[in-house]
């Protein structure tokens, strides 16, 4: 059983920036591809970024291009999702999961994912 737990999120004004991270446990995390996700209020949860297990491929949501940037470090069994010039509508609970996966794949679809944390509140004032 795998562990994920989320950090990093707060209260922020647009245009300032956040770092989130995830830090999983149980499991050999370089077996595994990751992503980010969120929910706002009233609405489903969306992808926001993926990356593959080694960390060598990478993609995010159209909404978050060139704003975020997914990394990891697997010494340290560690994800992260740096956010830059945040909006308002980024508001939402941001999760992080993870899928078993050596290969060079990200998902961009939650529901191949096999692990989940328990979300991280970020909101960001006009």
């Amino acid at each position: 059983q795998a562990q994920l737990v989320e950090s990093g999120g707060g209260l922020v004004q647009a245009g300032d920036s956040l770092r989130l991270s995830c830090a999983a446990s149980g499991r050999t995390f370089s077996n595994y591809a990751m992503g980010w996700f969120r929910q706002a209020p009233g609405k489903e949860r969306e992808f926001v970024a993926g990356i593959s297990s080694t960390g060598s491929n990478t993609g995010a949501a159209d909404s978050v291009k060139g704003r975020f940037t997914i990394s990891r470090d697997n010494a340290k069994n560690t994800m992260y999702l740096q956010m830059n010039s945040l909006k308002p509508e980024d508001t939402a609970v941001y999760y992080c999961a993870a899928r078993f996966s050596s290969g060079g794949s990200y998902y961009r679809n939650q529901n191949v994912y096999n692990y989940w944390g328990q979300g991280t509140q970020v909101t960001v004032s006009s």
